[in-house]
């Protein structure tokens, strides 16, 4: 079978990570308990009266798609594949208040068409005018990770050469504030923001000169602590490492009391590696992942990792394996192997 390569990464997040040039060098600090992203110039990608007709994930997808083919220097992917947790949640808010306001009579339907979690796949694609293979994955937590399973056998089956895959979530208006009364009436909600953002990457089976490879990507639904060690180190020996192999960890901590998978993991089996977080950075939502797999992309290719991020004083001389870890209250737990 092919390998899997990344050709390019982009972000759209709380920070200021839409310039390739840039690697956390301005990090803003938030303190609200929900963040819009950093928005790039829209008018440099989609003509205004196109962005007018656009939410915000919509807008957020189709730039960072189109700036991840431009570093890819790729006109058309073979696949279009995209992760979102809650889609255009904007347009689906804005559809179920006017079914109350209009006593569910006299409804329009643009929202209800426009906020299918499909949409933003489907704009990359128009705007492309790219009629191939196009997918989205909604399955919350492991949205993103989906779309890089699905585009991985793709690649390793010869039916595409280049995948455009990436995660998008936005923030909505209504939908979560609700979240954000239900965390705080738990007994330790997530201290992290709530956030918004989109990170696309060109997956392709050429290897090109420095690119990073996508070494593998696995998802276990529901699993102990215990069990969960058991499943990371077949994991490893299935592709031929062990925890020694490993040069830096990159972990979804969120504050709330989950997180003690995460501690389990560093404790048993990597206390001795670079160990990276970064949602205070990105804040939390559905494909949060996909920031952490932009920042892991960067962090091989610079062979360095900002110090905002690094928690342990841990930093190695050269980094050419990276193991990335998320999990969602103690569920839909993903680990995804990058190396050079």
């Amino acid at each position: 079978m092919r390998d899997c390569y990344i050709h390019s990464a982009v972000s759209i997040s709380a920070q200021n990570t839409f310039s390739t040039e840039d690697f956390l060098l301005d990090v803003i600090v938030h303190n609200a308990k929900k963040i819009q992203a950093v928005y790039p110039n829209y008018k440099d990608f989609i003509s205004p009266i196109a962005a007018r007709r656009m939410q915000t994930g919509v807008k957020m997808g189709v730039v960072a798609a189109n700036k991840a083919l431009q570093v890819a220097k790729l006109n058309e992917p073979d696949a279009i594949i995209t992760g979102t947790g809650m889609g255009c949640i904007a347009d689906t808010e804005k559809f179920l208040n006017s079914i109350i306001d209009n006593n569910e009579t006299y409804l329009t339907p643009t929202s209800f068409i426009q906020s299918t979690h499909n949409t933003i796949g489907a704009q990359i694609a128009l705007g492309l005018k790219c009629n191939n293979y196009n997918n989205t994955y909604t399955h919350g937590s492991l949205s993103f990770e989906s779309a890089l399973i699905d585009a991985q056998l793709l690649l390793q089956q010869q039916e595409a050469k280049h995948v455009l895959v990436g995660g998008i979530d936005e923030l909505g208006v209504e939908f979560v504030d609700y979240v954000q009364m239900i965390e705080a009436n738990e007994s330790k909600g997530i201290c992290v923001p709530f956030s918004e953002g989109a990170a696309f990457t060109v997956l392709s089976s050429e290897k090109k000169e420095n690119a990073i490879k996508l070494q593998d990507i696995i998802t276990i639904s529901e699993a102990s602590k215990e069990e969960l060690i058991l499943k990371l180190e077949d994991f490893l020996t299935l592709n031929n490492m062990d925890t020694k192999a490993i040069d830096a960890i990159i972990l979804g901590n969120n504050g709330d009391v989950y997180d003690i998978y995460y501690e389990h993991i560093v404790t048993s089996l990597f206390s001795n590696v670079a160990r990276i977080e970064y949602k205070h950075l990105s804040g939390e939502f559905y494909t949060a992942s996909a920031f952490a797999f932009w920042l892991g992309t960067n962090v091989l290719q610079k062979q360095y990792i900002p110090k905002e991020v690094l928690k342990n004083s841990i930093q190695n001389k050269s980094i050419k394996t990276l193991l990335l870890y998320n999990q969602f209250k103690g569920k839909d737990h993903s680990f995804i192997l990058l190396k050079i």
